[in-house]
């Protein structure tokens, strides 16, 4: 039975998940790692918070500017850089989050439509509508999804 990203909470819930997250980017692997958390929220497919030690080395860089998040706090961004691409502000995490989200300290989400491909066990990720959230729809998320034309202020 598939997920509602209806009925997903808001405020949003943080979710452990053990099942296999990969991300491709210059055709190297530049994930791969079970030790994920999911922030499921209203109208959104799940993000995914990957444990920053889990990047292949080199492939995170540090990144001007800053973002608030009214639920998690202040993100940082990172670059990815992988097989000679670079992804300006491509990922970002919380190194010190509010008290709900502590569980992501040390753990970066991205972008899946800016890298080549992102999978959730063998499936390949669509990224969520839109530049502005960074989302990733498996065929166990049911939208609608917020991010196209229209819907970022439901």
């Amino acid at each position: 039975m598939a997920e509602r990203a209806s009925e997903y909470p808001r405020p949003p819930r943080l979710e452990r998940s053990d099942r296999r997250v990969r991300v491709v980017l210059g055709g190297q692997t530049i994930v791969d790692s079970r030790d994920c958390w999911r922030v499921l929220e209203t109208w959104h497919p799940p993000s995914w918070y990957i444990p920053a030690e889990a990047f292949a080395l080199g492939s995170l860089a540090g990144a001007a500017g800053s973002s608030h998040c009214e639920w998690k706090g202040k993100a940082r961004y990172f670059d990815l850089v992988a097989g000679g691409k670079v992804v300006p502000r491509g990922a970002w995490s919380y190194p010190d989050p509010t008290p709900e989200f502590a569980a992501i300290a040390g753990h970066v989400a991205l972008y899946p439509g800016r890298v080549d491909a992102c999978f959730v066990d063998d499936e390949q990720v669509v990224p969520q509508p839109g530049d502005f959230y960074g989302g990733w729809i498996t065929s166990d998320v049911e939208g609608p999804f917020k991010g196209a034309p229209g819907t970022r202020h439901w």
